[in-house]
């Protein structure tokens, strides 16, 4: 399996940006879809997660900005990011879990200026 996220850039704080993570390969018996980020002297941390039974969870710093989805048939992860702060400025990472293992897209810089 592999993973291409795209969309990250450059916003201004109160703008709005829609990240996406494509799957390639082989995806069967997935237990969670998710993204991650990891800021400037941080450790990485769970953003947003769809469960295999379709439950959605996020961060308390995201809640109610950000918002994620999967469109099965394109075998594609999305989070549309509202509201930007400056704090959510970072490196963000898809994630899937399967029955064969953990999986990670390569990255995709997301930088807000305020």
């Amino acid at each position: 399996v592999q993973l291409q996220a795209s969309g990250g850039g450059l916003v201004q704080a109160g703008g709005s940006l829609r990240l996406s993570c494509a799957a390639s390969g082989t995806t069967f018996g997935i237990n969670a879809v998710g993204w991650y980020r990891q800021a400037p002297g941080k450790e990485r941390e769970v953003v947003a997660r769809i469960s295999s039974d379709r439950t959605t969870n996020y961060s308390d710093a995201v809640k109610g900005r950000f918002s994620i989805s999967r469109d099965i048939r394109k075998n594609t992860l999305y989070l549309q990011m509202n509201s930007l702060k400056s704090e959510d400025t970072a490196i963000y990472y898809c994630n899937l879990v399967q029955r064969t293992g953990e999986y990670w897209g390569q990255g995709t810089l997301v930088t807000v200026s305020s």
